[in-house]
């Protein structure tokens, strides 16, 4: 197995785990777009008690590459999705934070 597919494979599993609906095409997706992060320990998850961080998703992916218009909706629906995903939970993979998102703002027709 690649490790493309071991990644996406844990992706499914956290998804399936908690309920979350997403398609394995969005994750895929996602998972493509965000190229060698998706490898590195560090990279391929979003901490969400580090605002720097929260910053970097909202001005990178939010408003850089789903094209959405800074707005404190922006900063609810990061604060929604880490939620979801459970505060406590230290495995918040980026590809699953980022469909999540896309989902939020209908934005799947980026990804199709």
């Amino acid at each position: 197995m690649s490790k493309f597919a071991e990644a996406i494979e844990t992706y499914k599993e956290q998804v399936a785990e908690l309920g979350l609906g997403i398609s394995e095409d969005l994750l895929t997706a996602v998972a493509k777009g965000l190229g060698p992060s998706i490898y590195n320990a560090d990279s391929s998850k979003v901490s969400s008690s580090d605002p720097e961080e929260l910053a970097r998703v909202k001005n990178n992916f939010l408003i850089g590459k789903l094209g959405l218009t800074d707005s404190p909706a922006l900063d609810a629906a990061i604060d929604e999705v880490v939620e979801k995903l459970g505060s406590s939970n230290r495995n918040k993979y980026r590809a699953v934070v980022y469909a999540l998102l896309v989902i939020k703002f209908g934005k799947e027709d980026l990804y199709a």
